[in-house]
C-alpha cells in the first residue's frame, strides 16, 4: 500500500519514467488553459494539443470566440471527442464570461463550475495552473491509479478528490495531476498495466487489477 506519508516518494519515482507532461500543464494564459482543458475531456493529449494550437492561432480571446462561426470552430477543434458539443459549450461559455465576468476567467472553483462544459476536474486545473491556487485535478487516470495504490478506496473521481484533499499535504497537490495522468496513460494503463517494469510494483497492492504485464 502507498499511504499518504509515502506519496511524495512515489511521485518522485513516477516523475523518473514520465516522458511528456500533459499539454495543458505547459500553458500559462488562464483562458487558454480553460479552453484546452474543456477540449481535453475524453481526448488523447496529442489530439488536444494539436486542436488547441489550431484554435489559438485564430481564437485568442473571449471576443474572438464570440465572433468565430460555430461551423468554423467545430472544424478547428476536430477531431477532439464530442467536438460539436464542446464547440457549443465554448461559445456559451464565452458569452457568460463576457456578461458576468467582464471577459475574464473566474479565479475560484465555485464560479468556474457554473460555466458551460466545466466540471470540478477542469475547475481545479484552472485555479491550479492559471492562478497558483491549491487544487487537485482528478480525472479517470488519477482516480484509477490512486485506488490501485490503496491511497484511496473510492467509487468516483469526486470522492477521490475529497479524500485526497483531506489526507494529502497541500504542497503535493499540483504534482498529482501533472504526474499521474501521463503515468496512467503510459504505465498504469486501464487494462493490463505494465506492473513488471513499474518501480512501485512491490509497494502497490494492485487493487482491482486482474491482469497485468
Amino acid at each position: 500500500m502507498i499511504a499518504p506519508k509515502d506519496l511524495e516518494r512515489a511521485l518522485d519515482e513516477v516523475e523518473k519514467v514520465i516522458e511528456t507532461p500533459p499539454y495543458v500543464s505547459r500553458l500559462r494564459d488562464p483562458y487558454r488553459i480553460l479552453v484546452s482543458t474543456v477540449l481535453s475531456a475524453r481526448t488523447r493529449d496529442e489530439v488536444t494539443g494539436a486542436a488547441s494550437q489550431r484554435l489559438f492561432a485564430e481564437v485568442r480571446t473571449v471576443e474572438d470566440m464570440l465572433r468565430v462561426p460555430l461551423a468554423k470552430l467545430e472544424r478547428l477543434v476536430y477531431p477532439v471527442s464530442f467536438y460539436r458539443n464542446k464547440s457549443r459549450a465554448l461559445k456559451e461559455m464565452a458569452g457568460l464570461l463576457k456578461r458576468e465576468h467582464g471577459g475574464e476567467v473566474p479565479t475560484t472553483i465555485d464560479e468556474l463550475v457554473k460555466l458551460p462544459g466545466v466540471g470540478r476536474k477542469t475547475a481545479n486545473l484552472v485555479v491550479l495552473l492559471a492562478f497558483g491556487k491549491p487544487g487537485i485535478c482528478v480525472d479517470t487516470h488519477v482516480h484509477r491509479v490512486t485506488n490501485r495504490w490503496g491511497l484511496v478506496e473510492t467509487r468516483s473521481p469526486l470522492k477521490t478528490e475529497m479524500v485526497l484533499r483531506a489526507s494529502v499535504p497541500e504542497k503535493l497537490w499540483a504534482r498529482i495531476n501533472a504526474l499521474l495522468v501521463p503515468f496512467g496513460k503510459e504505465v498504469c494503463k486501464p487494462l493490463s498495466p505494465h506492473c513488471s517494469t513499474c518501480t512501485l510494483s512491490r509497494k502497490c497492492p494492485k487493487a482491482g487489477v486482474r491482469r497485468h504485464r
